[in-house]
């Protein structure tokens, strides 16, 4: 079993030396680092450290919100290990996969996780229909076709940037952007 470590922190001018330090310290052969936000998904070294796990190895990081700053992104990146055969030790959360206790315990955070998603979810629910009992759709305000119109016409034209654009009708980039991509569904369907 070989330990990877994976250290992060959300901005540049912070230091990674206190995770650096204990991941070394925990036996990590090799370590993967990086600056950049937790919320994210574009991680490079992240990346690179999942591609050099092999099965039997263990992923080692300092705390659990380095990988992850939702539980739910945790938990799915946890589902991808287990499927591929890789522990996962967090050295301050004192949580290893490797063993049973450490299992048990990452699988009743993910019972708890789940557990929170699914009453924002009837939370939400409830909230809707209260909303509609009393005469009120929710969702985004549409957008006046009017203004719609105008910034399709401003983009053909080539004569403004997207910021401009965005500045003169008020339409948000993507808006603009689905309303441009329904047209060209619209010009490519064949007519019967």
């Amino acid at each position: 079993m070989a330990y990877i470590g994976y250290g992060r922190v959300s901005t540049l001018d912070q230091s990674l030396n206190l995770q650096t330090d204990a991941l070394t310290k925990a036996g990590c052969i090799k370590i993967f680092d990086e600056k950049v936000s937790g919320k994210n998904d574009d991680r490079p070294e992240l990346a690179k450290a999942l591609d050099y796990l092999r099965e039997g190895d263990a992923l080692v990081v300092y705390k659990l919100d380095r990988l992850a700053r939702s539980t739910k992104k945790l938990i799915e990146l946890s589902e991808v290990l287990e499927q591929r055969g890789i522990e996962l030790i967090s050295i301050r959360d004192n949580i290893d996969t490797t063993t049973a206790v450490g299992r048990a315990m990452f699988k009743m955070l993910a019972v708890i996780a789940e557990l929170e998603r699914d009453i924002i979810s009837e939370r939400t629910m409830a909230g809707l229909e209260a909303a509609r009992a009393r005469g009120r759709l929710g969702g985004r305000p549409k957008t006046e076709q009017r203004k719609l119109n105008q910034a399709i016409k401003l983009y053909e034209s080539k004569q403004h940037s997207l910021k401009e654009i965005v500045e003169l009708t008020g339409v948000s980039k993507p808006t603009l952007y689905r309303e441009l991509q329904k047209l060209k569904s619209l010009v490519k369907e064949p007519s019967l």
